[in-house]
């Protein structure tokens, strides 16, 4: 799927995570819920950090675009070196080791730990990046038009604003652990979810995604999960933009109701 699809979706999940926890009877604070949606929004392009066309690869400027070098040759190394017979060649890394499930979980726990150790302003820095690919997704007209620079004010004021909400909101940053430096862990929870809910995107168009590597599946070990192919579209594709795209936006729209208390 595209940039704005991919955003859409995971902001969507995480508004369904909140639903669910309000379900279960242990709802979010909203700040809680709109952090973390916006969290899930810029983590569900961060897999294409492999692909030097990806929004995640032009967002931070030449830092992004040498991270994406480095990327692409680690995931292409990764490919090469454990692929199994069934698994084709290929000549880069695109849709690889950043699209697996164990990229996502070590993502995750690299927030959470770089939050609970690395204090205010270590969250402040994984606010930052994740705003301004939030704004890159999910705003992507008005981010075409305007500036690097505006784009990543925006993001490190939202960052340092979201950031203050959460410290001053009633267990605003310990939704789900209140233990001293505890708080803040739950943040690789929507890095988590948003990376995988990009690999299921992924996985619905014409080359699937090979999102339970390193297990191996027949003779491949980088098997291309997806539906069946009579159910699979291409990328940008009016299933993509017509369908799906709008199917997020009312999905979401009622999770948030639910994790608000509105409706339930």
């Amino acid at each position: 799927m595209m940039g704005p699809a991919h955003s859409l979706s995971g902001a969507a999940a995480w508004l369904g995570v909140g639903a669910a926890a309000a379900g279960f009877g242990h709802p979010m604070p909203w700040p809680t819920l709109v952090v973390g949606a916006l969290i899930c929004a810029g983590a569900a392009l961060a897999p294409d950090l492999d692909h030097k066309a990806a929004t995640i690869s032009r967002a931070f400027g030449p830092i992004s675009r040498a991270l994406c070098e480095i990327i692409d040759k680690l995931s292409y190394a990764a490919y090469k070196s454990t692929r199994k017979p069934g698994d084709p060649r290929r000549s880069g890394g695109h849709r690889t080791l950043t699209h697996t499930w164990l990229w996502a979980a070590l993502l995750g726990a690299a927030c959470s730990a770089g939050a609970a150790f690395g204090g205010r302003w270590a969250v402040l820095f994984i606010l930052f990046v994740h705003m301004v690919l939030a704004v890159e997704g999910l705003l992507w007209r008005q981010a075409r038009v305007s500036s690097d620079v505006l784009v990543w004010l925006l993001g490190a004021t939202s960052a340092w604003m979201l950031a203050d909400v959460l410290d001053s909101t009633e267990n605003g940053k310990g939704w789900l652990f209140t233990g001293p430096g505890q708080q803040y862990l739950w943040i690789g929870i929507p890095v988590v979810l948003g990376s995988l809910v990009h690999c299921i995107g992924d996985a619905l168009t014409v080359s699937g995604c090979p999102v339970l590597w390193p297990i191996p599946i027949g003779r491949k070990r980088w098997y291309p999960m997806g539906p069946p192919k009579f159910m699979r579209f291409r990328a940008g594709s009016w299933v993509e933009i017509k369908v799906l795209t709008p199917v997020f936006f009312c999905v979401g729209g009622v999770c948030a109701l639910g994790a608000l208390g509105v409706i339930g």
